[in-house]
């Protein structure tokens, strides 16, 4: 089963805009989701660029995103734990929350990847992507992709 999940600030495939990057504020954009299947318990967000020259790059892991929420707002924030629950994660720079886009050169794609899960996860804040893959395999009950690109 596919979620749809989009942004008011680009299209798919299309560019994100600079606010959203190295370049300029480095804020999250919003998003929104749609297609949740009965049963979902939460949310997870793994947002990557498999074009970074080192092997993927991790921009933003964001984990028990309560199951009544349909998006994340602009300027998510990049504390441990949000007023509503949910968990920052820990990004390939070391930081809690969102890093954006911020290419060494070229064109890079950036994917937003959402997972909707039968369960909360009993994880604290400040877990890597690597670890929430492994303690959500067996709970994904459906998941979508938003992917936008980026260049300096």
């Amino acid at each position: 089963m596919a979620l749809s999940i989009s942004s008011p600030a680009f299209k798919n495939g299309a560019t994100i805009p600079a606010v959203y990057t190295c370049i300029s504020k480095d804020i999250s954009p919003a998003l929104a989701w749609s297609g949740q299947p009965s049963g979902t318990k939460s949310f997870a967000l793994i947002m990557d660029d498999p074009d970074a020259p080192g092997g993927t790059w991790v921009h933003w892991v964001i984990y028990n995103i309560p199951a009544t929420a349909r998006g994340l707002p602009e300027a998510a924030p990049t504390k441990a734990q949000f007023s509503d629950g949910s968990l920052n994660g820990i990004n390939s720079s070391g930081n809690l929350g969102y890093d954006g886009p911020c290419p060494p050169s070229g064109t890079h794609r950036y994917f937003f990847k959402l997972y909707a899960l039968d369960t909360v996860l009993d994880l604290p804040s400040g877990e890597n992507k690597q670890k929430l893959l492994s303690v959500m395999q067996d709970h994904i009950l459906a998941q979508g992709e938003l992917m936008g690109t980026f260049s300096k």
